[in-house]
């Protein structure tokens, strides 16, 4: 490879890995896996991809062994380096939501609010995060570094954990308790800032950014596309306002148009009764992958 025309770019190795994958997929960037490899392929010869623990991503952008990558905010924000954020990415592991970092104890605790963390000991994977959070508000706590199974540190080890969660279950079925969230966090796409000021490599990544946020745009919503009798056109504007600004050409026969519109795909099992109704035809739903405003 030439390594001026190559952009090195890391994915999140871990529970990001999946999703990271499918959504470059739907921005037109295919990404070969192998059982072992940690340099996946793609069908995009100037990228040079690397698979990487998303803890580590930051890190390695930061220090300017990487180019660019995907990786969360909460990670970006744990390493400290100065990075180029190039675009918030609001999808996660196993939801639309963010993930949250949360300070949680047993749920028969008297640990009430963070002022109360005051002289004790906090467990968590995120010590940087926990240790910024902690001296924004004047607490004074020891934190200690976790390898992982936090849940099962408290009370016995520690008084309190930080952990992260998107739906809190697990913690519910831990029994513990959320006192406070710490910081909340999307995947990001990250530039080092030796890579964002080199030109080729600077617009490579916004077209990569550009493409990732409009696979983004395109979720939960579907392509709906039908012919209509011309005279129903003004009625169909006025009782489905999720169709304003539809694309409407004349069809050969002057007495009827085909609209074309973006609907969220949720509503469209419920709207297809009232466009058959209004005298609709020839209704086409289809996928999209990419939806650029």
């Amino acid at each position: 490879m030439d390594s001026t025309k190559t952009l090195r770019f890391a994915i999140p190795k871990g529970s990001l890995q999946e999703p990271t994958i499918e959504l470059l997929a739907k921005a037109g960037y295919e990404v070969y896996v192998s059982s072992r490899g940690l340099r996946p392929g793609s069908n995009d010869s100037e990228l040079d991809l690397y698979m990487i623990r998303a803890q580590e991503i930051g890190r390695y952008l930061g220090q300017g062994f990487i180019d660019c990558g995907i990786t969360g905010y909460d990670w970006a924000y744990e390493n400290g380096e100065e990075l180029v954020d190039l675009a918030e990415l609001p999808y996660s592991r196993a939801s639309t939501r963010p993930t949250r970092w949360v300070l949680v104890v047993p749920e028969n605790s008297p640990i009430r609010k963070p002022e109360d963390l005051e002289g004790k000991r906090i467990a968590t994977e995120g010590v940087g995060i926990t240790e910024r959070w902690l001296k924004e508000r004047g607490i004074n706590a020891e934190v200690e570094f976790s390898w992982g199974a936090t849940e099962v540190k408290v009370p016995d080890l520690v008084d309190a954990i930080v952990d992260v969660t998107e739906t809190g279950s697990s913690i519910k079925a831990n029994r513990l308790r959320i006192v406070d969230t710490l910081l909340t966090s999307f995947p990001h796409f990250y530039a080092s800032p030796a890579a964002a000021a080199d030109p080729w490599k600077r617009e490579k990544m916004d077209k990569i950014a550009l493409l990732l946020k409009a696979a983004l745009g395109a979720r939960g919503k579907v392509g709906l596309k039908m012919n209509l009798p011309q005279a129903r056109l003004p009625e169909l504007l006025e009782t489905l306002p999720s169709l304003r600004r539809p694309t409407v050409s004349q069809l050969a026969g002057e007495e009827w148009v085909a609209v074309e519109t973006v609907i969220d795909e949720i509503i469209v099992r419920d709207i297809i009764p009232d466009l058959k109704r209004l005298g609709a035809e020839g209704i086409i739903e289809y996928p999209l992958n990419k939806l650029v405003p």
